[in-house]
């Protein structure tokens, strides 16, 4: 297993997948399918991940110590589930990626990018 992350922003930029993923483990430790399910509730269907990209890159995100396989709970014990929750590192990641979009929105405020030009 690869040492924790000690600098979140060499990680940076994320892809919008990887971002949403570590997203849906914010709040607690889900399986897979919880993951896909949240990522098109969340995104209003824009952001449809398949069973393979998400499984695709929760590999890439257990290399890179940002997540983890953790025992699922004891009410959902079912031998299909994999449960995934994010890691200290992956959580500092998800701060730091979600800092350097403010500062892009705001930049982009201040530009007035949504204006309508005439």
């Amino acid at each position: 297993m690869p040492p924790p992350v000690r600098d979140a922003s060499a990680l940076l930029p994320l892809t919008p997948q990887v971002f949403q993923i570590l997203l849906s483990l914010s709040d607690g430790p889900v399986h897979g399918y919880a993951v896909i399910n949240d990522i098109r509730d969340r995104t209003d269907g824009e952001m449809q991940l398949t069973a393979s990209t998400l499984y695709d890159a929760l590999a890439r995100l257990l290399d890179q110590s940002l997540i983890a396989e953790i025992d699922p709970p004891d009410d959902e014990r079912d031998s299909r589930r994999r449960y995934y929750a994010l890691t200290a590192g992956g959580r500092n990641v998800l701060v730091a990626e979600t800092r350097r979009l403010e500062r892009l929105l705001a930049m982009a405020k201040q530009k007035r990018a949504l204006r309508e030009r005439r």
